[in-house]
């Protein structure tokens, strides 16, 4: 067992944080407030290679590993968690196309997606099946050399700005088995967009209900076989739920990092916070609580690159983890800032917002209990 990085991945995690703190961090406040969605630095990112991370070298991508993405993931999160966040969606949506697509698809798409000419989004929650994912609703019926879906679909970052939306529809009987995915690109007929939500955290990036009223794509859109879209949908997730684990810790760290400068200087009762035993237990149990998040978000990220059969248990159980835990230790640095840790001067109360969506999407932390729960009893 070794825990050392490669030397390749050092150089990995090194260019990762260089381009945070050079182009998402400066900014990420003023785009939280203005709610701005700063394209143009995710297109730079993607010069990088940050938008094709585990996607094949054949159409662009970097052919990395799922390791070697929890790290670009942390780094990134460290200058923006609403920013990187939609950065690892983006390359979910892309891994999905060129995995599971046909040669047609995959010319099509993933050039333009690795280097983010195209912008992706991924479309599998509903308003009526949000954990209850096999029960959704939006359908895909057969019309000639067309497919015409009819639905909805909630919560869908990216939507109305992405020129790509990966989309989960029934084609089937009630079920998994009976759902497939399919492409449909933002300027396909009877595609809409409703109003931008109001949220609460990942303000940088847009967010809407992706609505489908006899809106037809070309037979050639199908991803993959019909019937297997659930199966697609899933194994995205695997990876969706380690890299929004890995946007946790970024988040987690820079909150960690910030507060230990801070204790060091505010002094109260003629001495620093830092020489109170208190504050040194807290600090000594969130980094405890980050390292130990770190692990498992590794330990999921080989099980994937290796194929384990353990993977979805292990990504479950990281994803669990680490988004509760990483969420507190943002939650207690805001609070050994006191109250300068509310105000927006420091950068703590806005990642206490963007992490706490973490514990929702890509399956709730309930949802991730139950997927551990049913794979320790398959057993």
């Amino acid at each position: 067992m070794d825990f050392a990085l490669t030397d390749d991945q050092r150089a990995i995690q090194d260019a990762a944080r260089q381009f945070a703190e050079a182009e998402l961090a400066p900014h990420s406040a003023e785009w939280d407030e203005t709610k701005h969605f700063p394209v143009d630095v995710m297109k730079h990112a993607a010069e990088m290679g940050f938008c094709g991370i585990y996607t094949g070298e054949e159409h662009g991508g970097m052919a990395l590993g799922r390791v070697e993405a929890a790290l670009i993931f942390e780094e990134l999160s460290r200058g923006d968690v609403s920013t990187a966040a939609f950065i690892s969606i983006h390359n979910m949506a892309t891994w999905m196309i060129d995995k599971f697509g046909s040669d047609d698809l995959r010319a099509r798409y993933v050039p333009r997606l690795t280097t983010m000419e195209l912008i992706a989004s991924y479309c599998l929650t509903e308003p009526g099946s949000g954990s209850d994912a096999a029960g959704l609703r939006t359908t895909a019926k057969r019309d000639g050399d067309d497919w015409v879906l009819n639905g909805s679909k909630a919560f869908i970052s990216g939507a109305g700005t992405s020129d790509v939306y990966v989309v989960m529809a029934r084609t089937g009987a009630d079920g998994p088995k009976g759902i497939s995915t399919f492409v449909v690109e933002k300027d396909a007929p009877g595609l809409s967009f409703g109003a931008q939500e109001k949220k609460m955290g990942w303000n940088s990036q847009p967010t809407a209900i992706v609505a489908f009223d006899d809106c037809r794509i070309p037979a050639a859109n199908l991803l993959g076989k019909e019937g297997d879209g659930f199966r697609y949908a899933m194994m995205g997730l695997d990876g969706g739920r380690l890299n929004i684990a890995a946007c946790s810790l970024g988040g987690a760290r820079l909150a960690l990092e910030t507060t230990q400068t801070y204790v060091t200087t505010r002094k109260q009762f003629g001495k620093s916070l830092s020489e109170f035993q208190n504050t040194q237990f807290k600090l000594a149990d969130m980094a405890t609580q980050l390292e130990a998040c770190r692990l498992m978000v590794l330990r999921g990220a080989w099980a994937i690159d290796t194929n384990h059969p353990e993977k979805t248990k292990w990504c479950a159980m990281a994803k669990r983890m680490t988004t509760d835990a990483c969420f507190q230790i943002a939650d207690e640095a805001l609070q050994l800032h006191g109250g300068y840790g509310y105000l927006k001067d420091y950068p703590l109360e806005r990642i206490v917002r963007d992490l706490r969506v973490h514990r929702i999407l890509e399956g709730t932390n309930e949802i991730m209990r139950v997927i551990t729960a049913r794979e320790m009893l398959r057993q």
